[in-house]
């Protein structure tokens, strides 16, 4: 079921009036696709809104508005700035954010998979996101989905859903990684991580990436979650670079590859349970992570 909330311009006119009477006047516009977590929405030309459409996501603003201007300046690019904190009330129950608009475009898969230099930028960002010191950030919860914590959270949801599947999988090669995957645990201090490495989170300019936003699902704990695009959208080229940059020892890389067949596997499912469309893309993405060992191991 979907209990994700339609938010309207108008609606975000009203809340900007009464809440931002300063920003009344600049034009408000909707993003589309709006997102998943949060409705996105211009305002003017310097700022975006984003308002959480349920109320699992609410907390993802408030530890956005507290924790990333205290980020921002030990990273190497830039990253969601934000600007001030709406209040819930009586026509929207939640806390919603404004932020600084960052000029980019969304990578394309293709240019993802097959790019050197992207596996190089992303993974100098994510190295240096992972060294600093997570002592007194929010340790992963509901409030990120557990990312960063512990990948046995979808062991029951992953053995299930390999199952479910059958015989249109390799059941034995994904029940082999998986335990490979929950053989490990990180061993360090909690660092600080995005929590969601994808394409829409990440912004190019000049076939450079430019800029990592929406840090909704970032917290600290066990790095290994922002690793799987090696494996989800990566060519074996471009993952060992990625390897290369980022560091992190086997075990980690292992996790990593557990965080990818798990949402892979999930998504897969829902795809041939529905049916929707892209099965065929996940499928294909599926034999990536069962095939591929670009780190060595076998």
């Amino acid at each position: 079921m979907d209990d994700r909330l339609t938010i309207s311009v108008e609606l975000v006119q009203r809340l900007i009036a009464d809440q931002f009477p300063q920003f009344s006047l600049l034009a408000i516009q909707p993003i589309i696709p709006g997102g998943w977590n949060n409705r996105s929405f211009r305002l003017g030309s310097e700022m975006i809104i984003r308002m959480p459409s349920a109320q699992r996501y609410e907390q993802q603003v408030e530890k956005e508005q507290r924790f990333l201007p205290m980020l921002a300046p030990h990273l190497p690019l830039p990253i969601t700035e934000p600007v001030a904190m709406g209040r819930a009330d009586h026509s929207y129950p939640f806390s919603w954010g404004i932020y600084r608009w960052i000029d980019g475009e969304t990578p394309l898969p293709t240019w993802i998979a097959n790019s050197e230099q992207f596996a190089v930028d992303l993974g100098e960002f994510l190295r240096t996101l992972h060294g600093l010191d997570g002592a007194n950030g929010p340790l992963a919860g509901p409030h990120n989905f557990y990312r960063g914590g512990l990948l046995a959270t979808y062991d029951e949801e992953t053995r299930t859903t390999i199952t479910k599947l059958g015989t249109d999988i390799d059941t034995s090669r994904a029940t082999a990684l998986w335990d490979q995957a929950l053989a490990s645990h990180w061993q360090r201090p909690p660092v600080w991580l995005h929590g969601d490495i994808a394409p829409g989170n990440l912004l190019v300019k000049n076939d450079r990436l430019s800029a990592v936003i929406d840090f909704g699902s970032c917290g600290t704990g066990d790095p290994a979650c922002d690793l799987a695009i090696a494996w989800t959208m990566m060519d074996s080229v471009a993952a060992k670079v990625f390897r290369t940059t980022l560091g992190h020892d086997e075990a980690t890389w292992d996790r990593a590859r557990g965080w990818a067949l798990w949402k892979t596997l999930i998504t897969l499912q829902k795809q041939i349970e529905t049916p929707e469309t892209g099965a065929t893309e996940t499928q294909a993405m599926l034999d990536r992570i069962l095939g591929s060992d670009f780190h060595g191991n076998h």
